[in-house]
């Protein structure tokens, strides 16, 4: 299948935006600009008037929890999960799991998300959703150690990789996914980093997300939750830390020195009030740092480009400093930056090569109005609705608005239904 974007305004790799045409062969970009005058397109897309970006990438979110949107707000982040998130996800069953996934499918390709890894119970659901959706998916089964089905679920997770490692055409990588170091004690933790080390998988963890979880890890631990992920071999397998809120210039000389990718959630982090991610140190220090969104649940969205604003201005007046993160930094943190975080090779970068997973702006309209910088534009001031069309691995999701993989009004009907049978 090939596909030619023609005349689009794009967003290149060094950040630079021209009018380039882009020409799609198979999975991968084969031109960004000039395109062989024999590139003969299956499909045609008129680029005018739109702007092309890589496909917005959230590095760690629970897609299934979409079903918990608005259920629970404004409480501190123990009460809220002790109290309200986990006695109603004890409810939740395999078909919950597969419609509220569907749910996120269809909110990440309106907004623009390509890729999306998510960390939660019952993952072959997700897997599920990956596969018919056409997402591009990093999927983690979460693991709760000290919970009574804990054994099961590190069973679970080792069953996910071994179904789904590499499936849908390598749309799908799978990680370990233990929850956090305060429900996952030390030595299950090394058994955690052993298995992911003898299959060469990855871990997606919870790491430093609010003051009272470092507080409580000194205490009982005598370290830091990184420098407890040192000592139990996690940061040797290769890890996603989501959250990674409260850090100290050792844990960022760790992560520096093991090559942890933050994934950044400024939405939930003001939510919860779990503080704010030393975002510009960690940059300063080369230590990848992507976005994501969290679950529904604590943000209560799965808007990428919300996220993206949010870190481009959170860090401006936690600093003092307008030019703590500038637009086009925020841009790469939801896109080329996210992409490295996941460990999607080869995504996050419209350049020729790279995976062809595009999204394209429709730039009419008044938020895009006047045109004077067309990055600014989309960071500060475009709505997620501009997202017109939206490509992974070569295929369209979305055209025109219109989605081709998913029908939409069958899974609001099907998690509306899920949502009312769980918090009954």
């Amino acid at each position: 299948m090939k596909t030619l974007i023609k005349d689009t305004m794009a967003v290149l790799p060094d950040g630079s935006v021209k009018e380039v045409s882009i020409a799609v062969d198979g999975q991968r970009i084969a031109a960004v600009g000039d395109v062989p005058e024999n590139f003969s397109a299956d499909t045609v897309i008129d680029g005018k008037n739109h702007l092309a970006i890589p496909g917005l990438v959230n590095a760690h979110t629970h897609a299934s929890m979409t079903l918990l949107r608005s259920y629970a707000d404004d409480m501190n982040l123990m009460d809220w999960l002790q109290n309200k998130i986990w006695p109603i996800e004890a409810k939740m069953r395999k078909d919950d799991i597969y419609w509220g996934a569907m749910l996120a499918a269809v909110e990440m390709v309106r907004t623009g998300t390509t890729t999306f890894a998510d960390m939660y119970g019952d993952m072959e659901k997700v897997a599920e959703m990956t596969i018919e959706s056409g997402l591009r998916g990093v999927l983690a089964r979460g693991i709760i150690g000290v919970a009574p089905n804990g054994e099961q679920a590190f069973e679970e997770n080792k069953t996910l990789f071994k179904d789904f490692h590499g499936a849908a055409d390598g749309r799908i990588t799978v990680m370990f996914g233990p929850h956090a170091p305060y429900t996952c004690p030390p030595d299950f933790l090394r058994r955690v980093a052993e298995a992911a080390k003898e299959r060469k998988a990855e871990v997606h963890i919870h790491l430093a997300e609010t003051k009272g979880e470092v507080e409580n890890c000194l205490k009982e631990h005598g370290k830091t939750p990184f420098g407890l992920m040192e000592e139990t071999g996690i940061l040797d397998c290769g890890v996603l830390s989501a959250h990674s809120v409260w850090l100290n210039d050792d844990d960022i000389a760790l992560m520096k020195k093991y090559h942890v990718r933050a994934a950044h959630n400024p939405g939930s982090n003001m939510k919860l009030a779990s503080g704010i991610a030393p975002v510009p140190k960690l940059l300063k220090a080369g230590v990848c740092t992507a976005l994501g969104t969290d679950g529904t649940s604590s943000n209560n969205n799965l808007d990428m480009l919300e996220e993206v604003r949010l870190a481009a201005l959170l860090h401006k007046v936690d600093a003092l400093d307008p030019l703590a993160v500038p637009a086009g930094e925020a841009l790469k943190m939801g896109t080329e930056y996210g992409a490295e975080a996941v460990g999607v090779k080869d995504a996050g970068k419209l350049e020729k090569g790279a995976l062809a997973d595009i999204v394209l702006y429709n730039m009419h309209g008044p938020e895009w109005t006047p045109k004077f910088d067309l990055v600014s534009l989309l960071v500060y001031s475009a709505p997620s609705h501009s997202v017109d069309t939206v490509m992974v691995d070569g295929k369209l999701l979305m055209e025109k608005g219109e989605l081709k993989t998913l029908d939409e009004e069958k899974i609001l009907f099907e998690a509306e239904k899920c949502a009312k049978r769980i918090t009954q």
